[in-house]
């Protein structure tokens, strides 16, 4: 081959790769809301296809970044999963390119105050379940600017936030996803949460908030002023269930009947109340899955590196392990998605 051959060669192959690292345009605004949020944003270490991913140095790594799963182009259907209190959106990498297999956008954003080096600030802000929502109404509608079927859906506090904004933009959403759905919180916690100063004795009993810890896709603890963050959210919900804001549309639930962070009669009282149709998939407590352990794959687990040498490993719940129904769960996650 000659000379002239090699440089045309490696021509090709360049504009091939730059190619395939653009993306679409309108992918620019999701990138935009973590510009402002994370101060900036840089390329990722590692690029993959069909995924844009918004990495920052302010993030621990790039596991923690929110992501679009995409397809070139808006497709009919996008789904949009929320992350858990003190995780980030690495739970959702076992579902959501199941959902993109199916033809879907599927966006996994990232909540305020999630997935830093630095969280301590967010932590303690009194307006972070504001901030949550006031992220969780951005991001949708830049979904319902793309397709005209939406799904909202998410993991504990996600799912929490999700039910809020379906009550609050009824008939928008095509369905309602929760897994392990923060509806309801140990009783302890929500009656703490009614004390007159509970939230400031949090912020000093939280001090300086650690984020690194075993895993790295994860804080090493629920910040206790988050917590309760999280419990306006819930009286929130429940509060404008009690007035008669109930919703109308397809639910799909996944629960660990075991689960005792987010006790499952929280979301039963929801699904009671739901007009429209619900899909349970609930786990026996035979198989004794942990609350964070409902979304999490056998390649998760893996990808983790959780180091169990920081922690007390005899705790319930403590390690973390792939929820054995994890392949089930899917399924019937994919067949309410065919038939709604």
């Amino acid at each position: 081959m000659s000379k002239l051959s090699l440089i045309l060669l490696g021509w090709c192959f360049l504009g091939g790769q730059l190619a395939f690292a653009a993306e679409p345009e309108w992918l620019s605004p999701f990138e935009s809301f973590y510009a402002k949020e994370l101060g900036s944003t840089q390329p990722c270490e590692v690029e993959k296809k069909s995924v844009y991913r918004v990495c920052s140095k302010a993030l621990k790594n790039d596991g923690n970044a929110a992501y679009v799963y995409h397809h070139n182009q808006p497709t009919q259907t996008t789904v949009v999963l929320f992350h858990g209190l003190s995780d980030s959106p690495f739970f959702f990498d076992s579902i959501a390119p199941v959902l993109h297999e199916l033809g879907y956008t599927v966006i996994v954003p990232l909540l305020p105050g999630h997935g830093k080096v630095d969280a301590d600030d967010d932590m303690e802000d009194g307006g972070l379940a504001k901030r949550w929502t006031a992220h969780v109404n951005e991001v949708m509608e830049y979904a319902y600017s793309l397709s005209p079927d939406v799904y909202i859906g998410g993991f504990s506090t996600g799912g929490a936030l999700s039910t809020q904004h379906v009550l609050n933009h009824p008939e928008q959403q095509k369905g309602l996803l929760l897994f392990s759905g923060a509806l309801a919180l140990d009783e302890s916690v929500e009656n703490m949460a009614g004390i007159w100063g509970i939230k400031s004795l949090a912020k000093l009993l939280d001090w300086s908030y650690e984020t690194q810890g075993p895993n790295p896709y994860k804080y090493p603890s629920v910040s206790r002023h988050s917590a309760f963050m999280l419990t306006d959210i819930i009286f929130d919900v429940r509060e404008k269930l009690e007035n008669g804001n109930v919703p109308n549309l397809p639910i799909f639930s996944a629960h660990s009947l075991a689960d005792s962070t987010t006790p499952i009669q929280g979301v039963k009282n929801l699904l009671d109340l739901n007009k429209g149709e619900n899909d349970t998939f609930f786990i026996s407590k035979d198989y004794d899955v942990c609350h964070a352990d409902l979304v999490v794959s056998e390649s998760q687990l893996i990808a983790m590196k959780y180091d169990a040498s920081q922690v007390d490993a005899t705790e319930p719940c403590k390690v973390p392990r792939a929820n054995p129904q994890h392949r089930e769960m899917i399924e019937a996650l994919v067949s309410f998605l065919k038939t709604h």
